[in-house]
């Protein structure tokens, strides 16, 4: 390559390194290529960025998702906005058929359209419904999944519009009823494009926060494309996803966006809003003082029938004369104490007379009354040296020792012969 000449352009077909890097303009043109190959589209989104100045031949604006923060530059002849009527306007919905262009010389990507239609009404109604049914099939309109609000929040999360009528309702409202109630309004837009992503970060940063226990999403009256984004999938989806109960209240009563179906609680209006998040201290304070008017009854009824009750134990006798019962007692215990120590006297001295008339008898009959009476008892010793009763003289030998017993003693003596 000779200096002073452009290099070469190298082959498309060569792949690109660090030795041999390719230059902007082939980068640029394989990306064009690509593009340019792909077929025409149809997109549908809202319109924001209208540029059509008089006199030009072309218009320019953004087409915006609105459900994410994503768009894209469209560009079209500007007899197709002069076509549609009425004009379209910031915010207006719109389907459009173009196809993907890549500008070189900027390096931009933009959608070149030559059909532009204005979503109407009934279309957006239909689109709603169809949301609406395929929401409730998979059972975030059901009521087993909605959450009770709390009695008293410590803290009210409040999504509305700057300054609106709706914040001022709300607020006026619920602190009205509870004065000390303790309100995080975070103000977003409430219609447009940039609805939903606003309120879908308050949401999150409101659902975040450990002082909020109930978030109320609040707007006033409006027609229908204003109360669209009420009615968007995503915001939605966040709604039943948060962890924080959600009350909706949007619109006036005859208005139902979608948003209404999937929070833990509908209001009618913001006012109803600001009723239904905290009670009323008027009634509250007048339930506790009828509460405690029925607990002082209950208390001095259940008082009075337990004063009943132990008149009642104390007029008993047992409790009357306590000590009256016991010295009754007292007395039989002594009374029968004598009856039995007079009884087990009696039958003390009848034995010892029967005991001593048997002893008389038996003293009678005894061998020591016959020895009294000048009788004697002769023993004498057998073979085996027992002593015995001698009864008959055959029983001794002359010489044999005997033991004569008599009554104030015992002598021995000896035998003799028997006499004739």
């Amino acid at each position: 390559m000779s200096s002073g000449t452009e290099p070469a352009t190298r082959p498309s077909s060569q792949a690109s390194s660090a030795e041999h890097p390719w230059p902007v303009r082939t980068v640029a043109r394989k990306i064009a290529d690509w593009i340019h190959r792909l077929g025409a589209v149809w997109v549908e989104g809202q319109v924001t960025q209208i540029s059509a100045r008089p006199g030009t031949q072309t218009a320019f604006l953004t087409l915006r998702d609105p459900a994410a923060d994503v768009s894209m530059s469209v560009t079209s002849p500007m007899r197709l906005l002069r076509d549609i009527d009425p004009p379209l306007r910031d915010g207006a919905s719109v389907v459009i058929h173009a196809k993907p262009t890549f500008f070189l010389g900027r390096g931009t990507l933009s959608l070149r359209a030559n059909e532009i239609r204005a979503v109407g009404i009934g279309e957006l109604l239909a689109r709603v419904e169809r949301l609406r049914r395929l929401l409730a099939a998979e059972g975030l309109f059901a009521l087993e999944r909605k959450r009770r609000l709390p009695f008293l929040p410590k803290g009210v999360g409040l999504i509305t519009g700057r300054a609106s009528a709706a914040e001022h309702d709300v607020l006026v409202n619920a602190q009205a009823r509870w004065p000390a109630v303790k309100f995080h309004v975070v103000n977003t837009a409430v219609q447009g494009v940039n609805a939903v992503p606003q309120i879908m970060r308050a949401l999150s940063t409101l659902d975040a926060n450990p002082d909020v226990d109930v978030i109320v999403i609040a707007r006033g009256g409006g027609s229908v494309e204003d109360l669209l984004p009420f009615s968007d999938e995503t915001l939605c989806r966040a709604v039943a996803a948060a962890g924080t109960p959600v009350v909706s209240a949007i619109g006036h009563e005859p208005d139902s966006p979608l948003l209404d179906h999937v929070a833990d609680l509908r209001c009618s209006t913001p006012t109803d809003a600001g009723k239904r998040v905290v009670p009323d201290v008027r009634e509250e304070t007048a339930r506790v003082h009828q509460l405690r008017d029925r607990a002082r009854r209950a208390l001095h009824g259940w008082v009075d029938t337990q004063c009943r009750l132990l008149d009642q134990l104390r007029s008993r006798p047992s409790l009357a004369d306590p000590l009256g019962p016991i010295e009754q007692r007292a007395a039989d215990i002594q009374l029968h104490t004598e009856r039995a120590r007079r009884a087990i006297l009696t039958t003390l001295s009848h034995e010892q007379s029967a005991l001593a008339s048997a002893r008389a008898r038996l003293s009678a009959l005894g061998p020591s009354a016959t020895l009294e009476r000048g009788y004697a008892v002769v023993q004498f010793w057998d073979e085996a040296g027992n002593l015995r009763v001698l009864r008959s003289v055959s029983e001794v030998a002359e010489g044999s020792p005997l033991r004569v017993r008599v009554a104030d003693g015992a002598i021995r003596a000896t035998t003799r012969a028997p006499e004739e």
